[in-house]
């Protein structure tokens, strides 16, 4: 009894919190290991109130990472810790576990292995089975795979669109149906399709500021050669808006915005990476005064670094980019960047499908939090002593 009344208590102490917004969407809650250390409980005590909260979807619990909050109640006009009378009878009571797409461009370590992570873990949660197609940034394969998954008889798709100013047929026509559908990480501008992302505007901003703030005054852009992708639009503008905050300017003669050998590809192209090095090569060679490259990904930051290093300029150099490992994994990281929400957008992407399923309003654009990793190099600067 006593330890019923324990767990129970430090349920209530974190659902308050959460409602009083002392742990706003998005934040980390203590760990198993805190809780039982502040309330003098063992872990299982502990554990146990962190997983009523998971049960009521009020927070995600990442292995590894720990138990962060969600906003899903806050966006049905509820308190958290109140559930819509019938909801759960209904979902038991369907019978089965329902179908539902998952449509990717690509996935990789840098970015992509913790949104499926996400998105398998709540789609187990939520009783539904999922179909994985990965398109490679294929046009005809995304139609292919809104073909396939159709006839099987999905109930909803979760889609990371082919990048690109074009838009697939089959995802208009699906809109304009209402079909429930759910975008993650990039948007796909005047259609009525919710997405599930990162604030790119605000991360690129902060990355580049990083650099400025240690003294680089010429920093250059590189991307692919699309201009249609909404996240890539995002983080050059984020860019472009941290120069000019800080009296710095730029130009068209800064960007390189032609590289296209890190696109994902169905079939790999050796000459493509050939002439993007050669880009490259030239560039540094032709702008001397350069010392920064923001670069839009981590595959062309890391392509740019082991060229600076051929050259003998990765000391007087820096390169920072979007996406990589974080730091749980990779204690000494020797870059600037970026590291996206991935396991939290799988997750929401989830819910958000779950509520459209069920004819429920969603918000249009929910961006979950990133964090920007600093170089070991500036906070362990002795390992790079010799």
């Amino acid at each position: 009894m006593e330890r019923e009344l324990l767990y129970q208590k430090i349920y209530n102490d974190l659902l308050e919190g959460i409602q009083e917004k002392r742990f706003p969407a998005g934040s980390r809650l203590p760990s198993e290991m805190e809780l039982a250390e502040q309330y003098n409980v063992s872990r299982i005590t502990s554990k146990k109130a962190l997983e009523m909260l998971a049960d009521q979807n009020l927070i995600t619990r990442k292995p590894g990472k720990g138990s962060y909050v969600l906003d899903y109640s806050m966006a049905e006009g509820k308190r958290p810790g109140e559930e819509p009378a019938g909801t759960v009878a209904e979902e038991k009571d369907c019978g089965g576990r329902r179908l539902i797409g998952v449509v990717l461009d690509s996935f990789g370590a840098a970015y992509g292995c913790d949104v499926v992570g996400g998105i398998e873990r709540e789609c187990r949660k939520q009783n539904f089975h999922m179909v994985l197609k990965c398109t490679y940034g294929n046009m005809e394969e995304e139609t292919k795979a809104f073909d396939e998954l159709i006839a099987l008889g999905v109930r909803g798709i979760i889609l990371m669109c082919v990048q690109g100013e074009h838009y697939n047929e089959n995802v208009l026509k699906l809109s304009l149906k209402n079909f429930p559908m759910v975008l993650v990480d990039r948007e796909l501008a005047g259609l009525p399709i919710p997405c599930v992302t990162t604030d790119n505007f605000k991360a690129a901003k902060e990355l580049v500021t990083v650099l400025i703030e240690k003294g680089h005054k010429c920093i250059s852009f590189f991307s692919h050669p699309i201009t249609g992708t909404s996240t890539v639009a995002a983080r050059f503008s984020g860019y472009v808006e941290s120069l000019l905050e800080h009296g710095l300017g730029t130009s068209e003669d800064m960007w390189l915005r032609n590289l296209s050998s890190t696109l994902p590809r169905l079939d790999a192209d050796d000459g493509e990476e050939y002439e993007d090095i050669k880009r490259i090569e030239a560039f540094i060679r032709d702008h001397p005064q350069v010392t920064g490259f923001f670069t839009v990904d981590q595959a062309l930051g890391i392509t740019v670094y082991k060229i600076l290093c051929r050259m003998g300029l990765e000391k007087e150099k820096e390169v920072v980019f979007f996406d990589g490992i974080d730091e749980s994994y990779d204690p000494n990281p020797m870059f600037h960047h970026v590291v996206q929400g991935e396991y939290l957008i799988g997750v929401m992407a989830v819910k958000y499908l779950k509520d459209r399923m069920e004819g429920k309003d969603v918000p249009k654009k929910y961006c979950v939090p990133y964090e920007i990793v600093k170089s070991s190099r500036d906070t362990h600067p002795d390992l790079y002593a010799r």
